[in-house]
């Protein structure tokens, strides 16, 4: 039950950390959903340190790891949304911004994981 609790509390930080980043930016540049971007990238990042110090220090215990890589990273950074937006350009025939929302997402994605390993190993 601890473990679940745990889940549940970083999950709700992470989702309302969240939100509160896509009201702010996601009007900021038409055809980019700006707020759901960077947090999907600072949640990469985030998880690459978090994974990263445990792996070199042992630092995270399993409460530690459901609290924030599964809860407050999870509901931090979202899938569902990602695609939901990159759904709603191809509806509008948007291929260009789909491109390049999709694109940036997953290359600088997979990048802000790597600067976070580097970043554990500091």
């Amino acid at each position: 039950m601890k473990q679940l609790l745990l889940v549940f509390l970083g999950g709700g930080a992470g989702s309302a950390l969240r939100f509160l980043i896509s009201k702010t930016l996601n009007n900021t540049f038409q055809n980019f959903f700006l707020g759901t971007f960077l947090a999907n990238i600072i949640g990469c990042l985030l998880i690459g340190i978090i994974v990263g110090l445990s792996v070199k220090n042992n630092l995270i215990t399993t409460n530690h790891s459901l609290l924030l890589i599964t809860g407050f990273c999870g509901g931090f950074t979202t899938f569902s949304t990602f695609t939901l937006e990159q759904h709603s350009l191809l509806r509008t025939g948007d291929l260009l911004n789909f491109t390049i929302y999709t694109l940036t997402s997953l290359i600088i994605g997979i990048g802000a994981v790597a600067v976070g390993f580097w970043f554990s190993k500091l």
